[in-house]
């Protein structure tokens, strides 16, 4: 294979929906009739919460069904297939977001064959590679396409480090196969914590900045929604020879659908059979393999109603009771750099690379560049490390996508002041910040944290820290003394302003507090702080206001518990919920059912229809996220813009 051709007729995803319809009607258009392309498609966007019941062909009905242009949804499903679609062209960020797998496979499935952006997510970009879906930066394919022109194969390939051509060349991952090459010579020279720990994984030469390789990971872990897909890619691949490497060093988890009967996009769309059917796929795999789970707390049968939770949510589990300083972590999550908080490296990958790590033991890994970012002075009152992520994603630099790929190696004496509930939050983040994995250097408050959480005496080794004069690609400073609360308006985390910034108080229909990156510990102390004064006041949550506390583990809960919380949350209306992913995945209670309600939220990301239907530019009140703050409010970090009177209005908790 030298060269390519694709069919004509491209389908741009342009910020006009009427372009984008007219070209799946088949009305050939031109890169200049559809500018501007719209940026910052998501997964959630090419492969929404309907498709994710799926995990093989069937997800060829649906890419795209989730993208928005101007508050409409223009793509229907059956209609790139249909259309006979071989080639996206999109804006920049392309994919961003969850680390599904299913965004890939929806789009080969439906014919997809090349994807053209300005750029592109790290863990949606290896997605493609290792499924065979090209993807290319060069927008002078696209007239030549258009033309009919072949394509040859060392151009779609061309800057692409050597090992992923390799694979685009082989058909995709699993065809490639894992190769364990010898071990090549140190280079001395001063290493960052990152390199140091991929060193001491690394299976085979060492790679270099931009170039590929393999490493062996401490600990792999997988969730529902990924189960049956990396089955499927098994079973398809070795059939009933399959053996696991190092099975011991597995962990599956049952994290995001147990409140499914509880929500109103499963059941208004029919879902709840499909996630039932990912449930028996996940464990079917689970009892094959003899594999360590963490399940629901109680099992979701037909025509039960009555599922509570699960044991918690897979990253925030990893780093409770699995991750230790120094250890490498692959999760099929995007926000398994979580555990980073406690110094090590952790991060998201697709069905394909976990199904080839299952298999192998080798996990697909490419050299990232690196980022320190050192928060410096002192953290005004009241504030919170996710104050410090909405500065940090509200910054041109990192909006212009300068963390997309990097490590994010965090610092300060800011830093070095949060516990590791709070340095979670940054790590959790990096997946909004378009990273590859976040990490902090181990000290004391990590001991402190495995002793107390864990019973475990760690001893921090010499070299788990950063060498001076260690190579960073950028180097930011920020003087936490002159940051103020942080909102987050709709559409995406890095919409962000501050707090005072606001012309006018926004009222809220839903109020969430939980997910990963406010389910922990420190969240539920000051949800109390707030919360528990309101109880001693009598008063109560606003009519028509709904509030719900979600847990992030099964140990939150019960730390809550000892704690006495309950009965002030209890006391105000909030709903207690068990742990899981929940609204942040629109997969419970706390998502939104109409576009017209706003939602303060503590989760990570405000994506378009990611916990509730509102679309991305659309003028209706889409969800804010917001942290919890001790000063007796909540802060947003991810928010609805005002748009009509009731908005000035202010909702008050009251007797």
């Amino acid at each position: 294979m030298s060269a390519l051709t694709f069919a004509p007729r491209l389908l741009f995803l342009s910020q006009d929906a009427a372009c984008v319809r007219a070209q799946l009607a088949g009305t050939a258009l031109r890169l200049d009739d559809v500018l501007p392309l719209r940026d910052d498609v998501s997964t959630d966007e090419i492969s929404p919460l309907p498709a994710m019941v799926h995990f093989d062909a069937t997800l060829g009905r649906y890419p795209y069904t989730g993208f928005a242009a101007g508050g409409e949804r223009p793509i229907a499903r059956d209609a790139v297939r249909q259309a006979g679609i071989e080639v996206v062209v999109a804006g920049r960020r392309y994919g961003k977001g969850s680390s599904r797998e299913h965004s890939v496979v929806a789009e080969r499935s439906a014919g997809v064959r090349l994807v053209i952006a300005e750029s592109f997510e790290r863990i949606y970009r290896q997605n493609a590679d290792n499924l065979g879906l090209f993807t290319s930066t060069d927008f002078g394919l696209v007239e030549r396409i258009a033309r009919g022109e072949a394509i040859e194969l060392d151009e779609l390939l061309a800057g692409r480090d050597a090992l992923a051509a390799a694979i685009l060349r082989a058909g995709g991952l699993l065809r490639y196969g894992a190769k364990v090459l010898p071990a090549g010579p140190v280079v001395e020279r001063p290493r960052t914590l990152f390199e140091k720990i991929v060193e001491r994984h690394a299976l085979g030469a060492m790679p270099q900045r931009g170039e590929g390789g393999f490493v062996r990971a401490d600990w792999r872990f997988i969730h529902e929604y990924y189960t049956g897909m990396c089955a499927h890619l098994l079973a398809e691949r070795f059939g009933d020879a399959l053996v696991l490497h190092e099975p011991g060093s597995i962990v599956c988890f049952e994290d995001h659908l147990s409140y499914v009967h509880r929500s109103p996009v499963h059941v208004a769309q029919g879902l709840v059979g499909g996630v039932r059917a990912l449930s028996e796929a996940h464990r079917a795999f689970v009892a094959r393999h003899g594999l360590r789970e963490h399940g629901y707390l109680k099992a979701l049968a037909a025509g039960d109603e009555g599922n509570t939770g699960s044991e918690g949510i897979s990253h925030a589990v990893m780093a409770e009771q699995y991750a230790l300083p120094g250890q490498l972590i692959a999760g099929t999550d995007s926000h398994t750099p979580h555990s980073g908080a406690l110094g090590c490296v952790a991060f998201g990958v697709g069905s394909t690379d976990m199904a080839n790590a299952f298999a192998t033991g080798a996990l697909r890994f490419t050299m990232p560049g690196a980022l320190r970012v050192d928060f410096d002075g002192r953290l005004p009152s009241g504030l919170t490390a996710k104050d410090l992520v909405l500065h940090l994603l509200a910054m041109p630099a990192i909006r212009a996508g300068a963390g997309v790929g990097r490590v994010f190696e965090f610092g300060g004496a800011v830093v070095r002041g949060l516990s590791i509930d709070e340095r979670a939050t940054l790590t959790n983040m990096v997946a909004e910040l378009g990273g590859f994995t976040g990490l902090v250097e181990p000290d004391e408050e990590t001991q402190r944290f495995l002793r107390e959480r864990r019973g475990i005496e760690f001893t921090i080794e010499p070299w788990m820290r950063s060498d001076a004069g260690a190579a960073h690609d950028e180097h930011i400073r920020i003087d936490c003394s002159t940051l103020t609360p942080m909102v987050a308006r709709p559409g995406d985390p890095g919409n962000g302003v501050p707090l005072a910034a606001l012309a006018e108080r926004v009222a809220v229909d839903i109020a969430y507090g939980g997910s990963c990156t406010a389910g922990k510990r420190e969240d539920f102390d000051q949800y109390h702080r707030v919360l528990g004064w309101a109880a001693a006041q009598g008063l109560k949550v606003a009519p028509r206001v709904k509030l719900y506390l979600q847990f992030g583990t099964r140990a939150v809960r019960d730390y809550c518990v000892e704690r006495g919380y309950l009965a002030a949350f209890e006391a105000v209306g909030a709903e207690m919920l068990e742990p899981a992913c929940g609204a942040c995945a629109n997969c419970g209670p706390g998502a939104s059912t109409e576009a017209e309600q706003v939602t303060v939220s503590a989760v990570n990301r405000n994506f378009p229809g990611r916990s509730g239907p509102a679309a991305f530019g659309s003028q209706a009140r889409r969800p804010w996220r917001r942290a919890p703050s001790p000063a007796g409010c909540f802060r947003s970090t991810n928010c609805g813009w005002p748009t009509s009177p009731r908005n000035s209005a202010r909702r008050r908790l009251r007797a």
